[in-house]
């Protein structure tokens, strides 16, 4: 006995919509599965995906800034160092000078 398990392909805009489609609508996700004709799992399995691919997205734009901001606080702290490293030089000639 040879069971065949029927396999849906839905299309990425179909998917898209009814994502969308349960993420905005008030009622539970089991309600707009059924009304869709889809299996609730797979609704959710798609809710998923589509907030994963999401968040990567957003991480990475982060992550960028973050090290943008980084590189420009390393070169100003570069540059204060160097500053404060002058002065102490300038302050000990003159010391000896007052001498």
């Amino acid at each position: 006995m040879n069971e065949q398990k029927k396999s849906n392909h839905y299309s990425a805009e179909f998917k898209e919509s009814a994502v969308k489609l349960a993420i905005e609508n008030d009622q539970p996700v089991s309600k707009t599965a059924e009304e869709l004709g889809i299996n609730k799992n797979t609704l959710h399995t798609w809710i998923s995906k589509f907030h994963q691919a999401k968040k990567p997205k957003i991480k990475q734009v982060e992550d960028e800034r973050i090290y943008d901001e980084l590189k420009i606080l390393r070169k100003e702290n570069k540059r204060l160092t160097d500053e404060r490293d002058i002065l102490k030089k300038a302050a000990a000639y003159f010391a000896k000078e007052s001498l």
